[in-house]
């Protein structure tokens, strides 16, 4: 299988010119599924930390990298939406998130804030023993015992304990942000959730700023008012 992704053919969200080289790395297995983008891809096109996979390679060993609180010792390791990057020698704190154009970009964060991660609730499904696991949007899971998570709900992770520490329900008056879609990187409040009858895709309608939009469900996810701190610090 070869190791190498053709950047024409690369997701909307990965962080790469598309005209520049004819290949680019490919990422491995692990979580994001398909929309995972490859670390050294982002320690290099993103970052510019490294010119070569050598060099992001070198630098994983002896600077070191956490994703989600975790040591990365693959530079093909998949990055994807609300991860937590932390480069500790450097004293760099990031979170994956989507700019205005979908394509996924760096958040600088607190040191403080790079203690836990967000994730979305894909689904829940019952398991034995009387807990429900919450299936999230990276592809990752977490048990709990008490009820009251939806689909569509966030919850906040602690990256040392695994424990959830904050849950966001999914509600008129949530505040949001799209991650896909025209509207890629806009936050505001919801104002109504519409759910449709058959396959047809639920749309919800979001209060901004500046105006107002409407999206699929889908391309919605529950945050906290950190993230627009966030956002307001980085510019």
């Amino acid at each position: 299988m070869t190791r190498h992704q053709k950047r024409l053919s690369v997701p909307k969200a990965w962080p790469v010119e598309r005209k520049t080289e004819t290949f680019t790395a490919k990422a491995g297995a692990g979580p994001h599924g398909e929309a995972g983008v490859p670390l050294v891809v982002v320690l290099r096109d993103v970052l510019e930390y490294a010119d070569t996979a050598k060099e992001a390679k070198y630098a994983i060993h002896h600077e070191g990298v956490l994703v989600n609180g975790d040591t990365v010792n693959d530079i093909n390791r998949p990055i994807g939406m609300f991860d937590i990057m932390a480069f500790p020698d450097r004293e760099e704190y990031y979170r994956v998130f989507p700019d205005e154009g979908g394509r996924l970009g760096l958040t600088p964060i607190d040191e403080d804030a790079a203690d836990s991660r967000l994730g979305k609730i894909d689904d829940v499904t019952l398991v034995p023993g009387g807990q429900a696991q919450l299936n999230l949007h990276d592809g990752s899971n977490v048990l709990v015992d008490e009820d009251g998570y939806s689909g569509n709900d966030s919850v906040v992770i602690d990256n040392e304990t695994k424990d959830i520490v904050a849950h966001f329900v999914y509600e008129e008056g949530a505040l949001v942000t799209a991650v896909a879609g025209q509207h890629a990187g806009d936050i505001g409040n919801v104002t109504e959730i519409n759910v449709t009858p058959g396959s047809t895709d639920n749309t919800v309608a979001v209060e901004t700023d500046d105006g107002s939009f409407e999206t699929i469900e889908d391309y919605v996810v529950v945050i906290d008012e950190n993230f627009v701190d966030d956002e307001e610090a980085e510019t």
